[in-house]
């Protein structure tokens, strides 16, 4: 009881809003600080405070209250967990590729939990494995900076009287070592950094501050980690092909999944699909994902990335296989019903063959598959709901947009705060019958959110990571097929939602970004350093 009074009080204290900012800071220390042991403490800062602004958060939710009714239970519970947690981590630390694979395992899986009178589907699985990853990565971290202090403490001792200068260090026979990284690199992880402590900032004045504060919670943090993990990772030729056949076998078997709720028309999730699909003649799918939208999503991300092997040369054999699987994912893309998810795949192919061909037969393509497609809406209003207006073949998007607009012109500098957009429509808009919570244009949001200082460092954000994606990428299969993928999750959330409150979106940064700035390993002879990717292609 005594702890739900003091939770209820932080929570309407000014604590929490200055924790959210410390949150952000130490995420901006993670992504900035070019000492490794700086970023490692900062790592354990963010990893350590989080979870306690969250507590503070949901400590009244219904998921807490076996913990009040039996905290003996509870804590025993926490004791187990932990020690998984720790038993985790020290398999991350000894084989680091793991890491990669658990998180592309946990990226689809989500819990349903209530936060602020809300329930939300988080991805309570990838948090555990970016705690893990955390912990594998730092304590190794601190205990090389500790026997390096001792080290350089016993060659002062030994060290004759008189003598000055650098400590004696052996040379090394090889050294790993990378250029300056990129111009556009450097400017992606300061604009990470500056948006997610700029949301904090804002997050201050916002009338939804819990809704702020779960997202720095929920998303921003953990993925922020995440992206830094993945960064530092050494992604061989063999850990990207584990990964995609990972992430393939997943759309799969979700496909599966989704092909059984159509044939018996029955939803596994979301109670809302049901009564959609009980008022409508087709019938939307959605497998473990909540959202048909998130679903395809994720089929079309999966199959931009699966599409780019076809475009270099491989035996008759797989590609086959490859084309097999594209249709088995196809098919169910086409029953998630999601028109965004389908311009988002027609985007990544586009910018995947610009990558591989010459971009002027890529555009031809594009404008020839645009014009079909025109055609089709043209003789066939009805199956898109042409005949229902803009706003009617939206579902309703069109109203969100011209309402966000307008909550942005009313405050064109600062906007209203991060998260406030479902309350302030609601506030000027309370005649709309809409039930969709979000914009549905990531612009739109965050222009009436975070007004025009947040669109200008989100507009450079974008800019910035395709550059650092796509720049120098012609030829290499693995940087196009991650920056088109990325193109396409762009293209997807400008017409749905969760930039970067998507995991994928780090991922795709996480992985992209290591692999343009890869080391050069030099050898002792002085010979021209090789890349790693460029001695073994993949």
């Amino acid at each position: 009881m005594i702890l739900s009074v003091l939770a209820i009080a932080a929570l309407t204290g000014p604590l929490p809003k200055i924790g959210v900012v410390v949150a952000a800071l130490l995420v901006a220390t993670v992504l900035l600080a070019p000492d490794v042991r700086v970023r490692a403490s900062a790592m354990l800062g963010a990893l350590v405070l989080s979870p306690v602004l969250l507590l503070s958060d949901i400590w009244d939710s219904p998921q807490l209250r076996l913990v009040h009714r039996h905290p003996l239970p509870a804590l025993v519970g926490a004791v187990v967990a932990l020690a998984l947690l720790v038993a985790v981590a020290a398999l991350v630390a000894r084989r680091p590729s793991l890491l990669a694979l658990l998180a592309v395992f946990a990226l689809p899986f989500r819990v349903p939990i209530q936060a602020g009178g809300d329930t939300s589907n988080l991805l309570v699985p990838l948090y555990f494995v970016v705690a893990a990853g955390v912990l594998a990565w730092i304590v190794p971290t601190v205990a090389a900076g500790r026997r390096e202090r001792r080290a350089r403490v016993a060659v002062r001792s030994r060290r004759p009287e008189g003598r000055h200068g650098a400590d004696p260090l052996p040379e090394p026979r090889a050294t790993a070592s990378a250029a300056p990284p990129p111009t556009a690199v450097l400017w992606l992880q300061r604009l990470l950094a500056g948006y997610v402590v700029l949301y904090a900032i804002q997050a201050i004045y916002s009338p939804d501050f819990e809704k702020a504060l779960q997202q720095v919670v929920f998303f921003y943090v953990p993925f922020a980690l995440l992206y830094q993990l993945l960064r530092n990772l050494r992604w061989t030729p063999q850990l990207v092909r584990d990964c995609l056949r990972l992430l393939v076998g997943l759309a799969l078997v979700f496909s599966l999944i989704g092909f059984i709720e159509y044939a018996t028309k029955t939803i596994i999730l979301n109670p809302k699909l049901v009564v959609a699909n009980d008022l409508h003649t087709y019938f939307t799918v959605n497998s473990v994902f909540f959202d048909p939208d998130i679903f395809g999503r994720f089929l079309a991300l999966a199959m931009v990335l699966l599409a780019s092997l076809l475009l270099y040369p491989r035996s008759r054999r797989e590609h086959l296989g490859i084309i097999a699987a594209l249709s088995v994912l196809w098919a169910c893309l086409v029953l998630t019903l999601s028109r965004s998810s389908l311009g988002a795949l027609l985007v990544g192919l586009a910018v995947l063959a610009a990558l591989r061909y010459k971009p002027s037969r890529a555009i031809v393509v594009a404008v020839v598959v645009i014009v079909i497609g025109a055609a089709a809406i043209a003789a066939t209003p009805t199956t898109f709901g042409l005949n229902q207006g803009i706003n009617g073949a939206s579902s309703g998007r069109g109203g969100l947009v011209s309402g966000g607009l307008s909550l942005f012109a009313d405050r064109p500098l600062w906007g209203y705060g991060s998260a406030s957009f479902v309350k302030e429509y609601r506030r000027h808009h309370r005649r709309s019958a809409t039930t969709l919570s979000a914009s549905h244009t990531i612009p739109v949001t965050i222009a009436a959110e975070q007004g025009l200082i947040g669109e200008l460092v989100y507009v450079a954000l974008v800019a910035a990571a395709l550059t650092s994606l796509l720049a120098h990428a012609r030829g290499d299969p693995v940087r196009s097929a991650i920056g088109a993928a990325f193109a396409a999750l762009v293209f997807h959330t400008m017409l749905y939602a969760d930039f970067l409150e998507d995991p994928v979106t780090w991922v795709l940064l996480g992985i992209g970004v290591a692999l343009a700035t890869a080391p050069r390993v030099r050898a002792r002879t002085g010979a021209e350093p090789v890349s790693r990717t460029e001695a073994a292609p993949a």
